[in-house]
């Protein structure tokens, strides 16, 4: 077992926290987690024991793994218990940022000066965050990708007075549990990950719109052309292996025709002004049943977990 970076805290046993925390207990590390509530701690080890279940299913860790990985997450819904001795420690309360300002004031009042104290906010300014605390040098992002376990990407995102010394600390842990950690150097909305996501989808939108293809054949453009792709080469590197001369020409004449909309596009808009958001309620852009959204959710699980194999092949 590698000797431990840190002493981690996670604050939050929901479906990131209970996640973040798996993770980092699959690496071999030992991680303390606060719960709201026995109900809130009981959800997260169910969690933490349904994901390990698949896990040993596909092979990814044995029987004998899964009980010594479940040993390492200690659950408390005793704010000051969790974070005693922590050196490192990762906020995932709900994306309100009056209650993680206040989060962030209580573990400050509770941790040493020198423990680190990261959000796992999506979209919140990490800036923000720590306007109200006594020492924001120490205070960062680390966004994890849902499902915190299975996706490998953390951005390390600074603040406006986030320390050096805090973002290495930072990466020297991500790496530790396993993670390809990057570092968003400043402050921007939606950081890397997700204005490259909303990019995308913006323009799926746009396509629809213009009524250039049905929303089936727009998905499947991207899982069966770039999407194939985007996990061998990204953005950069897939326009280096086409040839920039090519990609310049094509970006003079595409940019100006792509969407520029501010706001979200009058399909969405009616779905979500109708109460449709997807598969949380049955229907979206598809309809989803109770056999669709298993079939989907376990089809989506089975590819990232293959994914997860193939890279501790190459790492």
């Amino acid at each position: 077992m590698r000797k431990p970076v840190e002493s981690l805290a996670i604050i939050g046993a929901g479906t990131m926290g209970h996640s973040i925390a798996l993770s980092a207990a699959m690496a071999g590390l030992h991680v303390k987690v606060w719960g709201t509530s026995l109900q809130d701690i009981q959800r997260g080890k169910d969690g933490v024991a349904e994901k390990l279940g698949i896990l040993v299913e596909y092979e990814v860790v044995s029987a004998e793994e899964k009980a010594a990985v479940q040993e390492r997450i200690w659950f408390t819904t005793s704010l000051s218990e969790c974070v005693q001795g922590a050196s490192f420690v990762i906020e995932g309360i709900p994306e309100n940022l009056e209650m993680k300002q206040k989060m962030f004031q209580e573990l400050e009042a509770l941790c040493s000066p020198d423990t680190i104290l990261a959000s796992n906010t999506s979209g919140l300014s990490p800036t923000a965050i720590a306007s109200q605390i006594e020492y924001p040098e120490r205070t960062l992002v680390t966004h994890f990708w849902n499902p915190g376990h299975l996706i490998p990407l953390v951005e390390v995102i600074r603040g406006g007075k986030t320390a050096d010394t805090a973002v290495e600390r930072a990466m020297v842990l991500l790496e530790a549990m396993d993670k390809k950690p990057i570092l968003v150097k400043k402050d921007i909305l939606g950081s890397v990950g997700n204005r490259l996501q909303y990019a995308l989808f913006r323009e799926a939108q746009y396509i629809y719109e213009q009524g250039a293809a049905s929303i089936e054949d727009i998905d499947k453009a991207v899982r069966y052309s770039i999407g194939r792709r985007l996990p061998v080469t990204g953005p950069f590197m897939t326009a280096d292996m086409g040839g920039l001369d090519v990609f310049d020409a094509i970006s003079s004449y595409l940019f100006p025709d792509l969407g520029t909309q501010q706001e979200s596009l009058s399909t969405m808009r009616s779905l979500v002004d109708a109460g449709s958001y997807g598969q949380k309620n049955g229907q979206g852009f598809y309809e989803w049943s109770p056999e669709q959204s298993q079939r989907m959710n376990k089809a989506r699980e089975r590819e990232l977990i293959e994914w997860l194999k193939k890279d501790r092949q190459t790492d």
